[in-house]
């Protein structure tokens, strides 16, 4: 992989991770009753997000449908078998708090979900079943058709999750 290859997959990934910075500060910032403040990290991670995207483009790594769904089912299985699995494996030894385990599993289960989802609509790419989805605000599983009474991972009521259109 040339140097610039190189950089252009970091910052992909600095890009992507300024974007999921920002709006947690903007979450912060609209807490603390600072809508202003809120609104420039909103604004700043709109744009990191054009960044990544750009960088994402020129990498060549926005492909076809299929390929794309192929890649999300790819990276979505590597995380609920070998990374997350690591990571809380990790976190045991080292007797980390009990909020930061289950927020590594919360994310590992879910993780099975999303490679599930994906695989779905690779399956059925040629004649896609149109299905409302639900996403739970507290634990990310996404839901088909409706939100469920108790979401299947975190146990959230239905109320937390959010229609995604």
């Amino acid at each position: 992989m040339s140097n610039t290859q190189q950089n252009l997959a970091a910052a992909f990934a600095g890009e992507s991770q300024a974007n999921r910075k920002y709006l947690a500060f903007a979450k912060q910032a609209d807490a603390e009753k600072l809508p202003q403040v809120a609104k420039l990290f909103r604004a700043a991670a709109e744009a990191e997000t054009i960044h990544a995207h750009t960088h994402l483009r020129n990498m060549g790594m926005i492909k076809s449908t299929a390929e794309n769904l192929k890649a999300a089912i790819e990276g979505e299985t590597h995380e609920f078998t070998e990374m997350y699995p690591g990571f809380i494996d990790d976190a045991k030894a080292e007797n980390q708090p009990a909020v930061i385990l289950k927020g590594l599993q919360l994310a590992n289960d879910a993780e099975k979900v999303h490679a599930s989802l994906y695989q779905k609509a690779l399956d059925t790419l040629a004649n896609p079943v149109e299905t409302d989805l639900f996403l739970c605000t507290v634990c990310g599983h996404i839901a088909e058709g409706n939100a469920p009474d108790q979401c299947p991972i975190c146990g959230a009521k239905s109320v937390v999750y959010k229609k995604i259109d």
